[in-house]
């Protein structure tokens, strides 16, 4: 029977659906309830290969469970909430060419469905149903269907509302003023999931230093930006772009100068801002501004590195500890031509000399007086454009903030530590009036619409997880997880104490109103916390009319009977399903959503359930490459689910995802290797066919010792395997259930007759088990050969256990010396261009066992191992006989398990050998002849016998 992965595919998704097979309901009869989820996808343009292995890594795991006993439940739904939908509706109705293009180019939507699109839930509908669904369906995931709903829809959104009243109740929804990203575009607040660039882009409150400046004979304030408040005694000038766009503008009642953005940020920000002339940067060049700190006059040069977009668009220069600025300060001192156009004299800018404003505690010398000077110059750092500036700046950074102690002029701050007194001494200026403050992020953030996106202060309804105890549940949870890479752990702490209020509201898009203010709506990130729950009910709610979904009734579901007056019977009849499933065992999620939705995830369970609810598990998935490039929707980048599942099948591509990398680390989906694992798949499915063919007896004969080290090897597979799929571990697993144990395989091919009846009951008992251990990898091929080898699916057979009757550590050793023989003899042919008639064998003589066993009992201490044989009269004769064969064996088994050598001490050498020869002489058209050292027949024409030691034969080639 040929390989037909389309024709073998079609018939098993068929049987699936018609049976319901994944359908999963309360069991009292499982061994356990296992509960699977992965992020519920955002439909807002078609699924790539990228989402493919997001999906499939989870099905591995299910279909692990299941094998394993346990009844599982994973389902999936659609999430729909927010505005990316919308803007994407109106880019289509506007018939911009991008959008167009990646719909008919890219995800091949029919020109005539485009208008079936042009609402958003058109729009949705067709990427669920054309796109994700009929992609998840090819792939085999294993998802109860029943389950799914998109988040706009009616049942969903009381669940939503019941979340949102609760927490408010417990005091964990705040209104009033916060910093939020909002999109100058959509005039709206954004997160995470709205955003084109800057994801992860964090709020950062910069020091604005107030320098003053009298223009026209009126006091104007400069701002200038800082993340170094304390180092405003070591400010020597300060720059400005000439070209840029700044204003003159009255801010809450005072004359500031900044750019013209930083204006519109400002006000954005809650500051009063009245616009009262606009010019050019050049202005401020020349002139000079006070320091409102130390008093002295500071000159403003001119900089076209200055980005006028960041900030106020001023900036201070302290030379003396920022590599930039003392590169910057160089690079102007030399160019006196640029200096002069701005009529600024070359002489006051020669004369500018960095300040030291501290020292730092450090055991070597790697900063002089001048630290910013020492870490260029250690550098070889000659001018702006040299990348290791970057990294000089950084570095220095963090030096001074961790070990950098303020000089006598700080005052009261004097000899203190920067990281100790910086926020006291920031605190201390804003009091005094010399300084204030600003929002801005890390990064540029572009919204997906286009727009801008800036730091606003908004009146607007947040979740507080800057509540200290909300936080500390929250760690809880985390500590109690099972994560996995065990690293991420450490970055989820690092999340939650970051964390600070959260804006969960928005003024438009789609979702679940505000249950007390319809006006808003829910954004994203905030209604897809705690959405695995209603999973577990999400079919059953279907039969109960929306108007009965109230507050009480979601009270009695999540938390008994006695949580109110009157518990609604059927609340209470989901609540039995509900407590059947949860918690989530496992939730796979991508890496990108640790610092958002899967820490959320963690407070919210944390908050609104007990301890016995709360997740169990976290698996991170990494990236995906295309061709080693990433992937890009908008310049067609991608490669779609279906056209790979129609080239190569589902198998092929579900392997190849799963085999590829761990789930945590990224991949590269390159056309020539999933060809690759194509090829190697239908081999698999020949050889197989073979066997099915011809499986040998039904009882287990009598087996050589070749057969029992196979069978031995598969226990030893069975359990890495396992092991590897206990930890999601899917490349280890599939690595070692296939490639590895095809290396065992095809020395055991090579070693035997496979027309032995023992040999085809062994390679029918081996197929039989890997199929079991693969088909969570490749459950099309695996049904279809399990079933026809037993009559049952893969599936449907339990996972296996290691047979202890099978298990032999001297069999295995037994082979591993064939083996190396082997690959000697091969060695020794290469090496010497020769064909041999004859090969002989030299067994080491029992004295270097003897001196092998000593060894094996001490261990590397040559010393101790020297003085024990030196104790026997017939050693201590052959003198540096003895020594040089210590040296050698205390090299051979330095690092090796002591138990593997006690065993191999049982090993009658001589006999594994002889028992090989007709192996050996079939392998090299030779004949074989096996000699121990000491043999008085000996053959030794080439006198090799003698460099025989144990376990690595000496080898003579006639």
């Amino acid at each position: 029977m040929d390989y037909d992965p389309q024709e073998l595919e079609a018939r098993w998704r068929e049987r699936w659906s018609e049976s319901g097979r994944y359908e999963a309901d309360p069991d009292a009869d499982a061994d356990d309830a296992t509960f699977v989820t992965v992020p519920y996808p955002y439909p807002s343009g078609g699924m790539h290969i990228g989402h493919a292995r997001t999906y499939t890594v989870p099905d591995v795991y299910a279909r692990y469970r299941r094998q394993q006993g346990d009844n599982v439940l994973f389902p999936i739904a659609w999430h729909v909430t927010g505005t990316p939908i919308i803007g994407a509706v109106e880019r289509l109705k506007n018939r911009e060419e991008k959008q167009l293009s990646v719909l008919t180019d890219t995800y091949n939507v029919p020109e005539d469905t485009l208008s079936d699109l042009e609402s958003p839930m058109g729009w949705a509908r067709y990427f669920i149903e054309e796109h994700y669904k009929k992609g998840m369906q090819s792939l085999g995931l294993s998802v109860d269907w029943r389950r799914e709903f998109t988040t706009n829809n009616e049942r969903y959104s009381k669940f939503v509302e019941w979340q949102y009243r609760t927490l408010r109740e417990r005091g964990r929804l705040e209104k009033g003023l916060h910093p939020v990203k909002f999109c100058t575009n959509e005039e709206q607040p954004v997160t995470t999931h709205d955003l084109l660039e800057g994801e992860n882009a964090e709020f950062q409150e910069y020091t604005l230093v107030r320098f003053g400046w009298e223009r026209n004979g009126g006091d104007v304030v400069v701002p200038m930006a800082t993340l170094r408040p304390e180092t405003v005694h070591g400010v020597t000038n300060a720059y400005i772009d000439p070209e840029a766009t700044y204003v003159v503008a009255e801010v809450d009642g005072e004359t500031w100068f900044v750019s013209d953005y930083a204006a519109d940020k400002l006000e954005y920000q809650a500051r009063d801002v009245e616009i009262l002339e606009t010019v050019e940067g050049a202005e401020l060049v020349g002139q000079t501004v006070e320091n409102p700190v130390t008093g002295d006059d500071v000159l403003v040069l001119p900089a076209d590195f200055v980005d006028a977009d960041n900030a106020t668009g001023v900036v201070m220069s302290v030379p003396a500890h920022s590599p930039d600025d003392y590169v910057a300060l160089q690079e102007a001192k030399a160019d006196a031509d640029y200096l002069e156009s701005f009529g600024i004299d070359p002489a006051d800018v020669a004369a500018i000399e960095p300040i030291p404003i501290l020292d730092i505690d450090s055991d070597d010398d790697a900063y002089g007086e001048i630290p910013a000077k020492s870490a260029v110059e250690n550098r070889g750092i000659e001018s702006s454009d040299d990348p290791a500036l970057e990294k000089a700046t950084k570095d220095l950074y963090n030096k001074e903030f961790h070990a950098g102690r303020l000089k006598e002029f700080y005052g009261d701050y004097a000899g203190g530590l920067v990281e100790e007194v910086r926020d006291d001494f920031k605190a201390d200026g804003i009091e005094a009036g010399q300084f204030d403050v600003m929002q801005e992020f890390s990064e540029e953030v572009v919204c997906r619409c286009g727009g801008d996106v800036v730091v606003a202060e908004q009146d607007t309804w947040f979740l507080s997880y800057d509540d200290e105890d909300w936080k500390e549940l929250a760690h809880d949870v985390a500590d109690g997880l099972d994560a996995i890479p065990e690293n991420t752990r450490d970055e989820y702490h690092h999340t939650i104490d970051w964390l600070n209020g959260w804006p969960c509201i928005r003024n438009y898009g789609l979702g679940t109103r505000l249950p007390w203010d319809d006006q808003f709506v829910i954004e994203p990130l905030s209604d897809s916390t705690i959405y695995m729950a209603y999973y577990t009910i999400a079919h059953r709610l279907q039969e109960i009319p929306t108007e009965e979904l109230t507050q009480e009734f979601f009270d009695a579901l999540f938390y008994g009977p006695e949580a109110v007056d009157d518990a609604p019977e059927k609340a209470l009849e989901l609540r039995e399903e509900w407590d059947y499933w949860y918690p989530v065992d496992y939730r796979f999620s991508g890496n990108d959503l640790i610092t958002n939705h899967l820490t959320f995830y963690q407070f919210h369970h944390g908050e609104l359930f007990d301890e016995p609810q709360w997740p169990q598990g976290i698996v991170i998935m990494g990236m995906g490459l295309l061709e080693g490039q990433k992937m890009s929707s908008s310049k067609g980048h991608v490669v779609l689910p279906g056209e790979a599942i129609g080239e190569y099948g589902a198998d092929t591509v579900r392997f190849f995802l799963l085999n590829s990398a761990e789930p945590w680390q990224d991949y590269d989906w390159r056309d020539d290797l999933v060809g690759s694992v194509h090829d190697q798949l239908e081999r698999f499915w020949n050889r197989a066919q073979e066997i099915i063919a011809d499986p040998g007896p039904d009882d287990q004969p009598d087996l050589e010792t070749v057969d029992r080290w196979l069978l031995s090897k598969l226990q030893d597979t069975v359990r890495d395997v396992t092991t590897a799929m206990d930890e999601s571990e899917t490349r280890s697993a599939s690595q070692a259930a296939f490639y590895n144990f095809e290396e065992s395989l095809r020395w055991y091919r090579r070693r035997t007759d496979l027309d032995r009846p023992a040999a085809k009951w062994t390679l029918r008992t081996v197929l039989e088990t890997r199929l079991r251990l693969l088909a969570p990898f490749i459950p099309f091929m695996t049904n279809e050969l399990h079933e026809q080898l037993t009559g049952t699916p893969a599936e449907d057979a339990p996972w296996p256990e290691p047979d202890a009757a099978f298990e032999d550590e001297s069999v295995e050793l037994e082979e591993r010396q064939v083996e190396r023989l082997t690959e000697d003899v091969r060695d020794i042919i290469g090496v010497t261009d020769s064909d041999p008639d004859t090969i002989r064998v030299y067994v080491a003589a029992d004295w270097k066992r003897d001196v092998f066993e000593t060894v094996v009992d001490n261990g590397d201490n040559v010393g101790a191992i020297m003085g024990q044989v030196m104790q026997d009269p017939d050693l201590r004769e052959r003198g540096n006989d003895v020594n040089d064969l210590v040296q050698d064996l205390v090299d051979q088994t330095r690092g090796r398990d002591e138990s593997t050598l006690r065993a191999q001490l049982e090993l009658d050498e001589a006999d594994t050998y002889e028992r090989a020869a007709d192996f050996l002489g079939r392998e090299f058209d030779a004949e074989v002849e096996v000699f121990a050292e000491d043999d008085p027949d000996i053959v030794d024409p080439a006198d090799r016998a003698s460099k025989a030691i144990p376990f690595r034969p000496a080898v003579h080639l006639e």
